[in-house]
């Protein structure tokens, strides 16, 4: 997935700023995929060369004027193609695992205070996941399309964090043990 498409698909609701995608990738994609206001000004820039977006300056009094992004006819096309190609697993770079693959040469105290601070890490995502997935099981049997579709996206994303804090609880057990021993 690139951040190109990942924006695209933001701006397939509405129109909006570099700000206002940005509290969306914040808000509401971060459970699968993360990127910095930075990257994502300088990626709308390359976007419109592209023709995928076109922006329109908003006049504001006694506020910098906004910049309003919109997908283009070439952007749905771009997205649309981009879709129906196959997808392949995401390679796994997970620092954690590489110092757990070594956590023998080191204190078990090391590792269980890493694994605490991931199962924190984790614990908390789900908790705000949950919170958001109330919103899609008191209207279940009326989401729109689009709806469902972001609902799916959620469900996966706790589901994720739900593995790691299982699989966080079960080395902290591990880790834990060996510290006694």
């Amino acid at each position: 997935m690139t951040l190109t498409h990942t924006i695209l698909v933001a701006l397939t609701t509405k129109s909006h700023t570099g700000y206002e995608i940005w509290k969306t990738f914040e808000e509401r994609l971060n459970f699968f995929w993360k990127a910095t206001q930075q990257q994502i000004y300088r990626e709308l820039g390359k976007m419109e060369k592209k023709g995928f977006v076109n922006s329109e300056i908003i006049l504001q009094q006694g506020r910098p004027n906004k910049k309003l992004y919109s997908i283009t006819e070439e952007g749905q096309i771009e997205l649309e193609n981009w879709i129906s190609l196959p997808s392949e697993p995401t390679v796994i770079r997970e620092d954690l695992l590489v110092k757990i693959r070594a956590g023998d040469l080191v204190n078990p105290d090391i590792i269980v205070q890493e694994l605490k601070h991931h199962h924190q890490i984790h614990q908390e995502n789900l908790n705000t996941y949950q919170q958001r997935e109330k919103d899609f099981l008191e209207n279940i049997n009326n989401l729109s399309p689009s709806d469902y579709c972001r609902y799916l996206t959620l469900k996966r994303g706790i589901r994720y964090e739900y593995g790691w804090i299982e699989w966080c609880e079960e080395a902290l057990e591990y880790f834990t043990n060996l510290k006694l021993e």
